[in-house]
């Protein structure tokens, strides 16, 4: 949230209390000007309050608030607090606590508190008024913050975009000491314009105020309008929010709760970042007031696909892309919004994948989760009197209890999955292995030391990283991390990678992509339990599952205990494609004798690799919950978060396991460009007469169309390629793998000379096949051959398998 403040440095400036007035009397005059609004009607100034179980909602539950306020007030960590739930367009759940001032004199917390609401500034001012010029074409996602900003552009910051500032992987520090400001608001904006990045641009997540005080100045230059301006206009007078605003007048103050002391007087309606302070009082990461009322409309409109009632703020499309995570070196964002992330223990325990919101320093948060119709709000001044307390453990267990409330499913629930298949509102939630494992209290790990092998797809259903959750758990004793190929953060391609040290937990990661790729026996030190926890994408050479392999075997030689935190098989369970690995053919790219396409989850390929490995080996699989073999992705309800750099999308996981095997060859799949393993192409080839021979084979579920591509990077790198676009057009019908095969025979009539073979059998590991392919031999029989290997392997496996 802001930063912590330095609280024994504040400055006296007679230019600062002009510049508030002057500010002040903006913002009135704005208030009093008439507004026409596009949408029309302006909505009810009401939100409906009705009994909890009208809402679905259990109210003997929701009690249980009650009793975690009072021990939070008793332990003077806030003062009091409003708490405020609802689904379903109105509101079940409102309570004030406590007191909302403690000093000078005591007086009691009311519902329509007026709270500082901190960095919640900059997602309900900030982001929303960028969103809004975005969807009106005055402002661009992808362009450079200094084509709005020239100034900005210096110093390394020249290609910074507006996205990468919405998301804090700018590279920006959390903030610039509080003497850039001291010398007038003209002099700080030069300043911070003068900063330097203090990281590579879209390296990491870096929490700053810096990137948000730039947004907020991108609104006042392409409106002219400050943010506290345009966003009333725009926001929260449409919307009814009669008290939301920066700089909130005297009627206000009144019912405004107190932070702490400035100048020997109490904050009260009167922001307490010292940076926002000393910019007028207006900035875009800090600055806005408001009510749980007002922001209960603001929920409903963002629970209305952007409108409340006839009143619509953003546009269904924008709200989807503001609210689309972002993975950013393991931290979930949106756009301005917290989605899973290091900042995120205000967030329910049960929250859906959906969810998103965002806390704030004074002892706010804001909630809401569109799977579930929900939002939860809560507001504190946990600063009061003295700068001390605690709010957001709190926040979180409130929003826990929210969610586990619930008793009636969201009956209008129709969002849609990463592709584009409905979600059931009936259907209950896909667990994975980490999800029941934190819901069982983390008993299977009781007491043991633990070495975890994970990267940034080892996350609960809520988007905190098993990392995190184990490193918290009391039970447990999380000694050390191993890393796979691409790393802990998954965006690493290079052939070796290094040891590092996790900067949240401060543990030491282990490579298992580098000199060695199985754990040695000194990294073993400490640990008697190693736990797997890595999204598998289905095909046999893709190396997630051959460092799991080589890792139980370590763990057999060592006497360790084997716990796989099970994941589902992206492309399903039921079907199985392509030849098995010839024995004596086992490497990094190919562990076990199983098909190209097996339909095995990491767990299940665990129980096969034991018992055919002949391991003595304490192997337990803390199994899925409500996963069915037939299920691929967009059927689970979970977020795609692409497991390596070039696994992006489930299309591509679909199309993986037969368009992969032609990389070890002179051919381009697509890296090095927006859609890998979508494409295939090479300098050399008639692209026209490729699609056309593949069309005539008629394969089902696939169509191919003649394109041309220049990668980037990787094989072929700024060549100009000739090639096809592998169209899925039916995945039931579609198979990845003779697709793959026929390609490679098509390959082999058209451009016999050209298209080196020698290397083809590195992925596919089968001799029979790789001569079928190489002499160009009749399809039929080579068809015949990977049917009997396909049905010998599915008797093989069915002792092994887990689901139905």
């Amino acid at each position: 949230m802001n930063s912590i403040l330095n609280r024994h440095r504040y400055f006296t400036a007679p230019w600062i209390h002009a510049q508030r007035s002057m500010q002040l009397f903006l913002t009135l005059l704005v208030a009093f000007c008439s507004v026409s609004f596009a949408m029309g009607e302006q909505p009810e100034d009401q939100i409906p309050t009705c009994p909890p179980e009208q809402l679905g909602l259990d109210a003997n539950h929701l009690q249980r608030i009650d009793g975690l306020v009072q021990q939070e007030i008793e332990k003077k960590n806030i003062p009091g607090c409003v708490v405020m739930i609802g689904r379903q367009g109105a509101i079940g759940f409102a309570k004030a606590y406590g007191n909302r001032q403690l000093q000078p004199e005591t007086q009691p917390m009311t519902l329509d508190t007026v709270f500082d609401l901190a960095s919640l500034t900059k997602p309900i001012a900030t982001a929303t008024s960028i969103m809004i010029l975005v969807e009106r074409g005055v402002v661009r996602l992808r362009e450079p913050a200094a084509d709005y900003i020239p100034e900005f552009g210096q110093n390394g910051k020249e290609e910074i975009t507006i996205e990468q500032l919405l998301t804090h992987q700018a590279g920006l520090i959390p903030d610039n000491p509080l003497a850039d400001y001291e010398e007038g608001i003209e002099k700080a904006w030069q300043n911070l314009w003068q900063l330097k990045p203090t990281d590579a641009l879209g390296n990491r997540f870096v929490y700053t105020d810096v990137g948000f005080m730039v947004l907020g100045e991108v609104v006042q230059r392409m409106t002219g309008q400050n943010v506290a301006q345009f966003a009333k206009e725009n926001i929260y007078q449409p919307l009814a929010m009669h008290d939301s605003g920066y700089l909130p007048g005297e009627s206000l103050a009144p019912r405004a709760a107190p932070t702490e002391q400035r100048e020997g007087r109490w904050m009260r309606g009167e922001v307490h970042d010292p940076r926002a302070y000393l910019l007028g009082g207006v900035a875009g990461h800090a600055g806005l007031f408001s009510t749980a009322h007002d922001l209960a409309r603001y929920a409903n409109m963002l629970l209305g696909n952007g409108a409340l009632g006839k009143v619509q703020i953003l546009s269904r499309q924008t709200l989807k892309e503001m609210t689309r995570p972002r993975n950013i070196a393991g931290q979930l964002r949106g756009l301005g919004w917290d989605m899973g992330s290091k900042y995120s223990s205000n967030r329910g325990e049960f929250f859906s994948s959906q969810s998103f919101g965002h806390g704030g320093f004074t002892g706010t948060a804001f909630w809401v989760d569109p799977e579930l119709d929900l939002f939860v709000i809560f507001l504190s001044n946990r600063v009061h009197p003295d700068g001390k307390g605690s709010a957001n453990p709190l926040a979180g267990r409130i929003a826990t209890i929210a969610s586990a409330s619930i008793q009636r499913a969201n009956p209008h629930n129709t969002t849609l999955s990463t592709e584009g298949a409905p979600a059931s509102a009936s259907k209950p939630p896909v667990l994975c292995g980490i999800d029941v494992l934190q819901r069982d209290n983390y008993q299977a790990l009781s007491g043991r030391r633990v070495g975890l092998i994970t990267n940034h797809t080892g996350l609960n259903r809520q988007g905190s990283l098993t990392v995190d959750l184990l490193h918290a758990a009391p039970q447990v004793t999380l000694t050390a991390i191993f890393s796979p190929e691409h790393g802990l953060r998954g965006k690493l391609d290079q052939p070796n990678i290094d040891n590092t040290r996790d900067e949240a937990t401060g543990l030491p990661v282990f490579s298992l992509y580098g000199k060695s790729r199985q754990p040695s026996a000194a990294q073993f030190e400490n640990i008697d339990t190693l736990v797997f926890d890595i999204q598998d994408i289905g095909a046999r050479f893709y190396t997630f599952v051959s460092t799991m392999g080589l890792a139980m075997e370590a763990a057999a030689q060592h006497g360790l205990r084997f716990v796989v935190l099970d994941r589902p098989n992206p492309i399903g369970g039921t079907i199985v494609e392509g030849p098995l690995l010839d024995a004596g053919k086992e490497s990094f790219v190919g562990f076990h004798t199983i098909p190209v396409r097996h339909g095995m989850t990491a767990g299940e390929l665990a129980r096969i690799f034991r018992q055919e490995r002949g391991w003595n080996l304490d192997l337990q699989v803390i199994e899925l919950e409500n996963w069915r073999r037939a299920d691929y992705w967009d059927a689970t309800g979970l977020t795609w978060i692409n497991p390596s750099p070039n696994m992006r999308s489930l299309t591509q996981a679909v199309l993986y396991p037969g368009i992969g095997l032609l990389e070890t060859t002179n051919l381009s799949v697509g890296r090095g460009t927006d859609t890998p393993f979508e494409i295939v192409g090479a300098p050399w080839i008639d692209a026209n007469q490729l699609a056309a021979m593949l069309n005539q084979a008629s394969l089902a579920g696939v169509r191919f169309v003649p394109v041309r591509f220049t990668p980037d990077q990787s094989k072929f790198a700024g060549e100009l390629c000739h090639g096809i676009n592998v169209i899925v057009v039916n995945r039931n019908s579609f198979r990845s793998v003779p697709v793959g095969l026929e390609i490679a025979r098509s390959l082999r009539r058209l451009h016999p000379d050209q298209w080196d073979t020698s290397n083809f059998n590195r992925l596919l590991c089968n001799d029979e096949v790789y001569e079928n392919i190489r002499t160009a031999a009749d399809l039929p029989s080579l068809d015949a051959s990977i049917k009997r290997q396909a049905e010998q392997f599915l008797l093989r496996r069915s002792p092994y398998l887990i689901y139905p």
